[in-house]
């Protein structure tokens, strides 16, 4: 992976720890709030779309392809947003979050290599490994001891957490194989995306129509700063992607589980600050042995 690559990556992982931190914040609204975030990020980056490139590539197919690429993309995000809210909502942020990104770039890795034809070297494979023990070990801290003769119902936080992660190798697979075969542009693709999931949060967003000013009212700035940082996140992530293989660049978007797990120890005191350092430092050491 080169040098610029890696930054893209590293500072796609900085806005997508801190999009999570703010959509926590606010996950009981849940779709009202995921209504009004699509909406300002399609208003926010519409206008950039001819600074950066237009819809990507000129052919024949492109605009077919922008359409079935963004639309299936928006499907795939929407089911997303929906199970991490869930999650957020019913769980602890840190446990979500790391399970999720342990599961999602361990699927992906895979199935770059099953779909897209992507190779990966033997220390790379090690290093996958590593990041997802680490991301398993921070979910798996301070669990409550099971108590014997009582059974124990699956942790709604690990639960969701691995279908998040699911959701999350499906979109990048998806996603990669759609930039790559239409040649389209980042901002446009994310844009079209955006403006898909619009529509399809609508029905459930008419349902709490009596909710929508309440929410944009009380958290107008958590949503300016979603439909700011969640877009660009993903966009420097489809970047990278069209330079380097979605087998690394996934499992180094993880460096985010360190700034959210520590989030979590520190701000929300979720349990030990030490044992989720550790565990951050392990995922840390994976990432630095897909570099080399």
């Amino acid at each position: 992976m080169s040098l610029f690559a890696l930054f893209l990556v590293l500072s796609a992982a900085v806005c997508h720890a801190a999009w999570n931190v703010v959509a926590h914040g606010v996950s009981r609204s849940g779709v009202p709030f995921l209504w009004w975030a699509a909406l300002v990020s399609t208003v926010l980056w519409a206008p950039l779309i001819p600074l950066a490139g237009g819809l990507g590539e000129s052919g024949a197919g492109l605009f077919l392809g922008f359409a079935i690429g963004a639309g299936v993309s928006a499907v795939l995000h929407f089911g997303y947003m929906l199970v991490l809210q869930q999650g957020y909502a019913r769980g602890r942020l840190s446990t979500v979050y790391a399970t999720a990104r342990g599961t999602g770039p361990a699927l992906s890795a895979f199935l770059a290599v099953i779909l897209l034809g992507e190779h990966i070297a033997p220390l790379a494979m090690l290093g996958i490994a590593v990041i997802v023990t680490g991301v398993v070990a921070t979910g798996l801290i301070d669990r409550t001891p099971s108590v014997p003769g009582i059974r124990r119902r699956i942790d709604p936080s690990i639960l969701f957490g691995v279908l998040t992660g699911i959701a999350i190798a499906a979109y990048t697979i998806w996603d990669a194989h759609a930039l790559r075969t239409w040649g389209l542009s980042p901002v446009a693709f994310m844009v079209g995306c955006t403006a898909v999931e619009v529509l399809l949060y609508a029905p459930w967003a008419h349902r709490r129509r009596g909710e929508l000013l309440g929410v944009v009212r009380a958290h107008w700035p958590r949503i300016l700063a979603f439909g700011v940082l969640s877009p660009l996140s993903y966009i420097l992530v489809l970047t990278a992607v069209t330079m380097a293989p979605v087998a690394l660049v996934a499992p180094v978007r993880e460096v985010s589980v360190v700034l959210v797990s520590l989030f979590g120890a520190v701000v929300l005191r979720e349990g030990s600050a030490a044992k989720r350092i550790t565990a951050s430092v392990l995922v840390v050491g994976g990432v630095l042995m897909l570099t080399l």
